[in-house]
């Protein structure tokens, strides 16, 4: 064979990988993600997201396109790890999705034996960020949550709080931070962990009522453990004058399968239901979000959305440097400096988003009402206030 048919060849098969200069290209993303399981409910609002983000970008990029590749990972680790591994052969480039800190830590590092780049938003255990791993990366962290949980605490005046946790790692983590940041500023802080198949939790609310006698329960824990913790309560009634939590709970999904449990319960939030969108790309993405699914976003499909988003983006970068077959789309995603719609995000040496905080959010009349901070709240804080 000649010289220049040699060239050609090389040329041509560089293109079909997605590597060498820039041409417009098609590039394969991997989305592993709980769409069944206990995690489904989560895994499912942050796909829509990814959709979305998808959508957006096929449109206005102008030159390359993403097609999503989706396996259900069934909310299992070995799942998840086989997830990646089938969506390898399938020959995506990169990997979004995951949730929960369990799931994403072998996935991740299954990701990560294959040289491709995997962000999520659902795992904020720090120890995912400490596995010196070079294609990890993450929006959110526990900080963020620990951060918004205490503020509002100290924003109310809270003098007391019983918190109950999972034993999972990422959610003792974010208990364990608020025991400590508001212990040193005169809170009474008790602690209650239990197992993560623990459905029954009239024992500890029991407990709490009878010994602790808090302000405030702080629920720290995943959607099924919420509604077990609340229905506990709402039976047992403790004398405490608010109930607050993290993920997963201050959603609009949560408002509409449990509105006898919600009323003047707290959780993080990135946005008030309805949604109040500012921003030009906020207004797309959310008219975007209404027209594929029929319903407005909720904040994990907004996370879905960004970490897609920016990986797109990076990946685009990459295929226009000729660096995909050089650990390109790492590189560019550490060169991400991005004001997002959660906020600036930019990611460090170890791939965690140093720039991440949060808000809060409470179930007022079937809405989510943005209570804390001040500057983003679109309403007022309901305290004393409870589900009964």
């Amino acid at each position: 064979m000649s010289k220049n048919k040699l060239c050609v060849s090389a040329l041509a098969l560089s293109l079909m990988l997605g590597f060498g200069p820039a041409r417009a290209a098609e590039f394969k993303i991997g989305a592993e993600i709980p769409l069944s399981g206990n995690l489904a409910r989560v895994g499912t609002a942050m796909n829509e997201g990814i959709q979305v983000a998808a959508e957006m970008f096929n449109k206005k990029n102008g030159k390359h396109t993403v097609k999503i590749l989706t396996v259900d990972d069934e909310s299992s680790p070995a799942k998840a790890v086989g997830a990646v591994e089938k969506l390898a052969a399938d020959g995506v480039v990169a990997y979004t999705g995951g949730y929960g800190s369990n799931i994403i830590g072998p996935a991740s590092e299954a990701a990560e034996k294959l040289g491709k780049v995997y962000i999520t938003s659902g795992g904020v255990a720090t120890e995912l960020t400490k596995r010196n791993l070079k294609t990890f990366f993450r929006i959110n962290s526990s900080e963020g949550y620990a951060r918004a949980l205490m503020g509002m605490f100290n924003e109310v005046g809270i003098k007391s709080v019983a918190v109950v946790y999972s034993t999972k790692e990422a959610t003792e983590e974010v208990a364990k931070m608020l025991q400590t940041g508001l212990g040193p500023k005169g809170v009474k802080v008790t602690m209650h962990a239990f197992d993560p198949a623990t459905n029954d939790f009239k024992p500890i609310i029991h407990k709490i009522k009878l010994q602790d006698r808090p302000d405030a329960i702080a629920m720290i824990g995943y959607e099924n453990d919420y509604v077990g913790i609340l229905r506990a309560a709402k039976v047992l009634k403790p004398d405490i004058k608010t109930i607050a939590g993290v993920w997963s709970l201050a959603t609009s999904k949560m408002a509409a399968e449990f509105p006898d449990l919600m009323e003047n319960v707290s959780g993080t939030s990135t946005l008030s239901f309805p949604a109040e969108f500012t921003t030009p790309e906020a207004k797309e993405f959310a008219e975007t979000y209404q027209k594929m699914f029929n319903k407005a976003p909720d904040y994990l499909g907004i996370f879905g959305y960004v970490q897609s988003k920016l990986l797109f983006e990076a990946v685009a970068r990459a295929a226009d440097a000729g660096t995909m077959d050089k650990g390109g789309i790492a590189t560019e995603m550490r060169k991400t400096q991005s004001d997002t719609v959660i906020g600036k995000v930019r990611f460090d040496e170890s791939g965690d988003n140093p720039e991440f905080t949060h808000r809060m959010g409470q179930h007022q009349a079937g809405k989510v009402v943005l209570v804390w901070p001040a500057e983003a709240a679109t309403g007022k804080v309901k305290y004393p206030a409870v589900p009964w």
